[in-house]
């Protein structure tokens, strides 16, 4: 019986003790305390949470982001420690709402940045969620390192943020800074950027924008630059074939300075210089089949191998055919045959040659065309010298203006002949090395002057018909249409004074015999002198009473000049 009693004793007094703890376990769960508990059970609508207390606390899912698991520890503030039925009520959304609260205030006295999201847009800026139900404003000039044109791209995303200005509420006071996080961190990653790279490393970056001369590749809020000859070891005309705007690029450096603060980059640089091969793979003579990249108005750029470009000069695209622009007989795309003829490693140039696959006209044109052969073809373009007359596919003759008549002076090839006109033709010089053929038409009969000056030597008479009368003298044309001139000082004889009269005396028409005093094939020049004629004529006279005798006596000269000013006295009478 004692030892029932004993029994009943110890149990009350362990009952007592529990009571006391369970008081104190109380005593310590205040309303509106931040408590650790455990999830014990999670349901299609409630996570329950064990606080310690004498009930578990029920959780409606809807305030979890993402459900926990059974045992997982989460934070949740007593909302009432003696809600219905004793049971406890807790809330895990005034938990992150508090949680929020004290990390928003220590991150807004530090001006540490904070994560948050661009919600939507308003007025003047940004709504940002920075989580537990806080809204912040950020202005739209402090959202961005760069001018913001279109604030709509920036809804969505997540960044971090400076505290400007923090309100302890839901409402949208507080003012949030994320230019300013962004400077910082752009600061930061260049320095390191700056202290821990060095020329040669591999770099990696995002294509930010385009320019003429090449693109800026963004390094992490830095740009470097790619300059267009930086991006292939062939020929560049565009940036955009080779790199494209959003990009995620791995680039070499190769020029970095940290005073101004300059970074180059090349895309080029990440692949072996296909020139260090070069005389390995080509050699001079060598004729390839490759595309052309690139006209010019000089030439076409022609790719020999990925990155080695070599240029056709416009002057060794044909042999005979006359190009002013490559794009006449060339295509960017186009597959062509060529011929190197040099190169220079050290400028990077390699010089192709299109005709020198075809054999040279030129090299055999004096034994197609020799001097003197006669021809009948094409007249294809006039000029005021002359025409070009088409010999064959590519190859033209010249035939001046002076070369048409050797008596007539044409003043106007189109009176001549026209486009299209098919004429006869001699082949009176040929230069290969000049790549030019004269021709003429006047070679096709006798040179008049040739016969002229054999048959009318200096100092014969010749007779013709007066042409043209004119202050300095008189033209006549003589066998040949040959026109020569009787300059005016020359129409009178020896013994006689010109005079404006002597002229009137001339007509057009007029049949007139005059001495040769010059006539000259070359220059086509033939003079003619009436006074000479007449001065030769008296010589001549006078020679002939010397050397004849009259019955023995002897006629002096003296006495014919006397017997001479006897007839004209009489004639003067």
């Amino acid at each position: 019986m004692a030892e029932e009693q004993e029994m009943d004793e110890k149990k009350t007094k362990m009952q007592d003790m529990l009571q006391e703890e369970y008081l104190k376990s109380l005593d310590g769960i205040e309303d509106g305390q931040l408590v650790a508990g455990t999830v014990v059970q999670v349901n299609n609508e409630f996570v329950f949470v064990d606080v310690g207390y004498k009930s578990e606390g029920r959780i409606s899912r809807d305030e979890f982001s993402t459900i926990p698991e059974v045992g997982e520890q989460v934070k949740v503030v007593i909302i009432n420690k003696e809600g219905k039925g004793g049971q406890i009520v807790v809330s895990k959304k005034r938990a992150d709402f508090k949680e929020r609260t004290d990390e928003l205030k220590t991150a807004a006295e530090g001006r540490t940045p904070i994560m948050g999201k661009f919600e939507k847009v308003i007025k003047g800026g940004f709504e940002v969620d920075l989580g537990g139900e806080y809204k912040g404003f950020c202005p739209l000039s402090k959202a961005d390192v760069v001018r913001v044109e279109d604030p709509e791209t920036l809804i969505g995303i997540s960044d971090y943020f400076i505290i400007d200005k923090f309100h302890g509420g839901t409402k949208l006071k507080s003012v949030v800074n994320r230019r300013e996080y962004l400077d910082q961190k752009i600061k930061e990653n260049k320095e390191k950027f700056f202290s821990t790279v060095q020329i040669g490393d591999v770099v990696e970056g995002v294509v930010k924008s385009f320019t003429s001369f090449g693109a800026f590749i963004d390094l992490g809020g830095f740009d470097g630059l790619l300059h267009i000859n930086d991006m292939s070891w062939g020929h560049v005309t565009r940036p955009k074939d080779f790199v494209k705007k959003g990009q995620v690029v791995q680039l070499r450096l190769i020029n970095i300075d940290p005073e101004t603060q300059k970074i180059n980059l090349s895309l080029k640089h990440m692949q072996e210089d296909p020139w260090t091969t070069f005389e390995n793979n080509f050699h001079v003579g060598d004729v390839v089949k490759a595309p052309v990249t690139k006209i010019t108005t000089f030439g076409a750029f022609i790719e020999i191998e990925p990155g080695i470009e070599g240029l056709a000069h416009i002057s060794e695209l044909s042999w005979t055919k006359r190009i002013n622009n490559p794009k006449e007989v060339l295509d960017v795309g186009d597959v062509v045959e060529a011929k190197i003829l040099g190169y220079d490693l050290d400028k990077k140039r390699v010089s192709l040659g299109l005709k020198q696959l075809d054999a040279n006209p030129w090299d055999t044109i004096t034994e197609r065309y020799p001097s003197g052969m006669t021809l009948s073809k094409p007249v294809v373009k006039i000029t005021n010298s002359g025409a070009f007359v088409n010999l064959e596919e590519g190859i033209d003759g010249f035939l001046h203006i002076d070369d048409i008549s050797w008596t007539k002076k044409v003043k106007n090839m189109a009176s001549f002949c026209q486009e299209g006109d098919v004429i006869d033709v001699v082949v009176t010089r040929v230069e290969p090395e000049n790549r030019r053929i004269r021709l003429g038409v006047k070679q096709l009969e006798g040179n008049p002057w040739q016969t002229l000056r054999h048959d009318y030597p200096k100092f014969s008479t010749i007779s013709g018909v007066i042409t043209n009368v004119t202050d300095f003298g008189v033209f006549v044309k003589v066998l040949g249409d040959i026109e020569g001139l009787i300059s005016k000082f020359n129409l009178v004889g020896p013994d006689e004074e010109f005079s404006d009269e002597v002229l009137k005396k001339y007509k057009v028409g007029d049949p007139i015999t005059a001495m040769v005093v010059e006539c000259n094939p070359t220059t086509q020049k033939l003079s003619l002198s009436v006074k000479e004629m007449v001065k030769r004529s008296q010589q001549s006279e006078i020679a002939k009473y010397i050397h004849e005798d009259d019955d023995g006596d002897t006629y002096s000269l003296a006495d014919m000049m006397r017997s001479k000013d006897e007839d004209r006295e009489k004639e003067d009478n």
